[in-house]
């Protein structure tokens, strides 16, 4: 272990940027092919107990307690879980996505890893030398943090979400429509999440490894974001968003 990261500290002396974007595809790529699983874990948990409910209404009607037609059993077994169809092969395996898991890859090799490299490496000059803030103090980090959320974490989000609509052969009207549908609730949830990690990483780690810190959580980020896009029009997101449109209409 200790021989890797000597081998991955030359490498980041020698070639900054291009060992970052290869680092960031490498660990944006397993994150989707991991969100790709839990979606499909999920999905089967949901649909299985969809089959439940359904198969047990479907006894209900076939002892006449409704009606003696044999037409409502396969109507119910399609449509047994908010109005969508079932699928009888719901038990087959995985099958991952490569061209999704291809294109998050694309997405880390691509964007967070150049503009990851230079954002951290930009923010550490200009508040040390711009702001002439101490090392290390709490105005230091405190600044690092606020501004990281303020500025890099809407960006972040804003091209991940754009890009994943391109990458999908979506228009831009739908990709439009699914930014505002997906936009706040990743950024209100990460917005919880994010600062905290943020303080340790800026307290405690060198600038140089600061995006290899960062990209070990955009494991479970990218897990997470991708996770997220996939959701759709989830009832948890309607919430966030009609939340928050709320508070912006009343201000």
């Amino acid at each position: 272990m200790s021989r890797l990261w000597r081998w991955y500290q030359n490498c980041l002396a020698t070639h900054p940027v291009k060992t970052q974007m290869i680092s960031s595809g490498l660990i944006w790529g397993f994150g989707d092919i991991a969100a790709q699983s839990i979606t499909h874990l999920t999905l089967k948990g949901h649909r299985q107990f969809a089959g439940l409910r359904g198969r047990s209404c479907c006894r209900f009607l076939w002892r006449g307690k409704v009606g003696s037609s044999r037409k409502p059993f396969s109507f119910l077994l399609r449509r047994a879980h908010s109005g969508s169809y079932m699928h009888l092969d719901d038990r087959k395996e995985l099958r991952i996505n490569w061209k999704r898991v291809a294109a998050t890859s694309l997405f880390g090799f691509g964007f967070v890893g150049p503009v990851g490299h230079f954002w951290y490496e930009g923010l550490d000059r200009f508040i040390r030398h711009r702001l002439k803030f101490q090392p290390n103090s709490t105005r230091f980090v405190g600044t690092k943090v606020a501004l990281d959320g303020i500025i890099f974490g809407p960006l972040d989000l804003l091209v991940f979400f754009s890009y994943m609509g391109f990458a999908n052969g979506k228009m831009a009207p739908q990709i439009k429509e699914d930014v505002k549908r997906d936009f706040l609730p990743a950024l209100v949830l990460e917005g919880g999440i994010w600062p905290i990690v943020q303080v340790a990483n800026f307290r405690y780690v060198p600038v140089r490894n600061q995006l290899l810190y960062v990209n070990f959580f955009c494991l479970l980020d990218s897990c997470f974001l991708s996770w997220l896009e996939q959701q759709e029009d989830a009832p948890w997101k309607q919430w966030i968003t009609s939340q928050f449109g709320a508070k912006e209409k009343t201000s």
